[in-house]
C-alpha cells in the first residue's frame, strides 16, 4: 500500500447510471422526440419510430439490439447538429425542477468533494450525457459509442454500453485510472445495472424496479428512496409544461419511455402514418 493510500484512503470510484437514477425519463427517447420537434416533423413520425423499436422488443430481441436499432434512426445525420440540439434538449429539460433526482445528485456531489473519480455509464449517448456529465461536475460520461465518418453518423454503433458492457466499462476505467474497486460505488434502478453494481464494493439502488429492490433486499445492498426533485438549477426559463394525455401529441418521450420499463400497452397498426419522409435516417 503506498503513503498516499495508508494516509487518505485508496483512490476510489463513484459509478452512475443515468436514466432513472440520475436523471428523470428516457434521455434517448426524450431527445428523439425533441431532435424531432426541432426539425419540424409531426408527432406521427415519432410515433412511427417508437412502433418499430416495440416491435422488436415484442419479437424478443435483446436490449442491446434495440439500443442498436434505435441509432440507426440518425443515420447521415452531422454529428455537430445533434450535439448542439443535445445542449438545447438539456437546456429545456434541466429547467425542470423534476429533471434530476435529489438523492442521487447528492450522493454524486458527496463523492465527488471527497475526491471520487464520477463515472455516468448509460445506453444513451454523447447528445444527452456530455450536457449531464458537465452540469454534475462528473470526470467522464461513457455511453454507446454512434459511428461517425465524415462527421456525419454512420448509423452504426461501436459499443452498446447495456447491461453487462457497464460492469466491464467501470472495470476499465478504474483500472486504468488505478482506482479500488472494492472501494468504489455504483448506483442504479433498473435489474440491468445488476452487473454494474456487482462490479463494485459498494452498490446502491435508486428505488423503482421491483425485481432489482428485491435483489437490494436479499443482498443487504441499500435502496435510496424514490426519486424526488433536485434543487440544482441550470438556467432558463421553465419549460411550458403541456397539458393533456401523453401519447400522439406528446414530445417528451413518454411512449419510448413506457416501452422501455416494461409497461407500454399500447398497440400499432399497419394503418399508421409513418410521416413525412427526409433527406437521412431520421424520417
Amino acid at each position: 500500500m503506498s503513503e498516499s493510500e495508508r494516509r487518505y484512503g485508496p483512490r476510489y470510484g463513484a459509478f452512475f447510471d443515468v436514466d432513472e437514477t440520475l436523471i428523470s425519463g428516457k434521455s434517448m427517447f426524450s431527445f428523439l422526440a425533441f431532435y424531432l420537434r426541432e426539425r419540424d416533423e409531426p408527432p406521427a413520425v415519432y410515433e412511427r419510430l417508437a412502433a418499430e423499436l416495440r416491435r422488436r422488443a415484442r419479437k424478443g430481441a435483446p436490449r442491446e439490439a434495440v439500443n442498436r436499432a434505435y441509432y440507426r434512426f440518425y443515420r447521415g445525420e452531422p454529428r455537430d447538429r445533434i450535439a448542439a440540439s443535445g445542449r438545447r434538449w438539456f437546456a429545456e429539460r434541466a429547467a425542470d425542477p423534476d429533471f434530476f433526482h435529489a438523492g442521487a445528485v447528492r450522493e454524486l456531489d458527496r463523492h465527488r468533494t471527497a475526491g471520487a473519480d464520477v463515472v455516468l455509464l448509460s445506453g444513451s449517448f454523447f447528445a444527452c450525457l456530455d450536457p449531464v456529465a458537465e452540469a454534475l461536475g462528473a470526470t467522464v460520461a461513457l455511453g454507446s459509442e454512434p459511428l461517425v465518418r465524415g462527421g456525419l453518423l454512420t448509423g452504426e454503433v461501436g459499443r452498446t454500453m447495456i447491461g453487462r458492457a457497464k460492469g466491464e466499462a467501470a472495470a476499465e476505467f478504474a483500472a486504468s485510472r488505478g482506482l479500488s474497486l472494492p472501494d468504489s460505488h455504483g448506483y442504479g434502478d433498473h435489474i440491468s445495472d445488476l452487473a454494474l453494481l456487482e462490479a463494485v464494493g459498494h452498490p446502491h439502488v435508486v428505488e423503482g424496479d421491483p425485481a432489482l429492490r428485491e435483489h437490494a433486499i436479499a443482498r443487504g445492498w441499500p435502496v435510496l428512496d424514490a426519486p424526488s426533485p433536485s434543487p440544482r438549477a441550470h438556467g432558463g426559463a421553465r419549460p411550458t409544461r403541456r397539458t393533456g394525455r401523453h401519447g400522439e401529441e406528446c414530445c417528451c418521450g413518454c411512449a419510448l419511455a413506457s416501452w422501455s420499463a416494461g409497461t407500454d400497452t399500447h398497440t400499432h397498426t399497419a394503418s399508421e402514418p409513418a410521416g413525412r419522409p427526409t433527406e437521412t435516417g431520421v424520417r
